[in-house]
């Protein structure tokens, strides 16, 4: 292979051709399913599909088949089937559905409207992660333009990940004997640590997420009658968070949502620390004077890969501060998402939350927390030689250091399900959301630079997957 020819091949096809098509991604609203119910109706999801495969069909390898895949009540599936040297399967993974506007957006950007600048092109999806079938394409292209075998490669782009992936399923159930069983699969909707080097996710927490509703009146009533008389809704229901979450620390007092870290991901996270450093904390968007919950950058990276947390996303019965008048509000409701460890059995640890909020009301208030959903997480299986061969290579070659492995906190739905389904397979999984890069809130953005690196590195450890023995 040659290094360098491979770079600017991937260098020039993303100039030319992926970031303008990105950029007509960012304008398609094609929110997930769970933001927008009538996705169907709208007909954005079936434009950021089309634009996809017309894209895939204009840059098609020989022999390769582009197809939107549509089961009934389903959003759509670009499944792209790419011919190889070698009949092994190479699964290539990512999703085209967004998340919601989000607001606070800087003057000049907003969620649909693509922004290049600096190198870096803003906008809702471009890096999380409508980049996914592009890089993938440019990669193999790119093989392809020095003759280096492959072998038979799927790509697979979802519509419903954002929403916790419920339409998958379903897919690789019916797509079973046409994917095969891929001996690698690669994953490009993770995170990077820094824009410096080649980042290997090795672990994802799950996501539990419920409605906590607690109700003590029929209606609202006047505060200077009812306070003294009717406990708050919003007391009780700070109580009963009390139940699962120590209020100065922070910790999850539930024992069924923790588990015990490997030694091998400490090892990993602070080998990940001494790389990054105070960034681990420094790329949030602090407010003046606010402090992380430890300065220590390790303690940090395990806490948000191995720890379980809760964060509060949303509230319902609390009327807006203009339309705050003197009245003991009927009811509190909480939209709870908890993050939990790898290896924690998702339902038993929904049922422990219930079960923990629900228990003997205060003042026998009306309290439920009904689930939206409980997925686990995954732990990468041990990486064989040649995989940690070629992603050091690899980072070596097209970022100049070595790659680093981290945990993420966030869910990525698809790698579980496929870890289940096939437990000898490899996993690449990879990204390009690093500092300030804010998939899911405002100003997100798509590193370019970031873009055609991992879409090199993807194209080695393809190659090296072919030569492996």
């Amino acid at each position: 292979m040659n290094t360098d020819r491979l770079q600017q091949y991937v260098s020039r096809e993303w100039d030319d051709s992926v970031v303008p098509t990105l950029c007509e991604y960012i304008r398609i609203p094609n929110k997930s399913v769970h933001f927008d119910p009538q996705w169907a109706e709208h007909g954005h999801m079936d434009r950021a599909a089309q634009l996809m495969k017309t894209w895939c069909e204009a840059h098609a390898l020989p022999g390769m088949t582009v197809e939107i895949v549509r089961l009934p009540n389903r959003t759509p599936l670009l499944f792209i089937d790419v011919p190889g040297k070698t009949n092994d399967c190479v699964l290539l993974y990512g999703h085209m559905d967004k998340q919601p506007e989000f607001t606070g957006w800087s003057e000049g950007l907003s969620a649909w409207t693509p922004v290049l600048r600096d190198g870096r092109l803003y906008g809702r999806g471009g890096a999380d992660d409508g980049y996914a079938v592009f890089g993938s394409l440019v990669a193999l292209r790119a093989l392809a333009d020095q003759g280096i075998p492959h072998a038979r490669c799927v790509i697979l782009i979802e519509g419903s990940e954002e929403s916790g992936s419920p339409d998958l399923p379903a897919y690789i159930d019916a797509l079973a004997d046409r994917i095969g069983e891929p001996s690698l699969v690669v994953c490009l909707d993770a995170e990077c640590g820094n824009y410096d080097q080649f980042w290997v996710t090795n672990s994802l927490r799950g996501n539990l997420l419920g409605t906590l509703r607690v109700e003590v009146l029929k209606e609202g009533v006047h505060s200077g009658m009812a306070s003294g008389i009717v406990p708050s809704s919003f007391r009780i229901a700070r109580a009963l968070l009390g139940r699962i979450e120590d209020e100065n620390t922070g910790r999850i007092l539930v024992d069924a949502l923790h588990t015990d870290v490997p030694q091998e991901r400490i090892e990993q996270a602070q080998a990940a620390a001494r790389a990054l450093g105070a960034t681990v904390h420094e790329k949030m968007p602090f407010v003046s004077g606010m402090q992380p919950v430890s300065r220590d950058p390790a303690e940090l990276l395990i806490n948000s890969t191995w720890a379980p947390t809760l964060s509060v996303t949303g509230a319902d019965g609390i009327p807006s501060l203009e339309n705050a008048g003197n009245v003991l509000r009927p009811f509190t409701a909480l939209k709870l998402s908890f993050r939990l460890p790898p290896g924690v059995d998702a339902d038993r640890a929904a049922n422990a939350v219930k079960q923990t909020l629900e228990r003997d009301p205060p003042y026998g208030a009306s309290v439920s927390f009904d689930v939206t959903s409980a997925m686990g997480g995954w732990n990468a299986p041990s990486v064989e030689p040649w995989l940690a061969d070629a992603a050091q290579s690899a980072s070596r070659h097209f970022f100049g250091r070595d790659a680093m492995y981290m945990g993420v906190g966030g869910t990525i739905p698809f790698m579980g399900m496929l870890a289940e389904k096939f437990p000898r397979t490899q996993f690449l999984v990879t990204g390009v959301l690093g500092p300030q890069s804010n998939a899911h809130g405002p100003n997100e953005f798509l590193d370019i630079e970031t873009g055609k690196r991992v879409t090199a590195c993807v194209a080695e450890v393809v190659a090296a997957h072919a030569q492996r023995r």
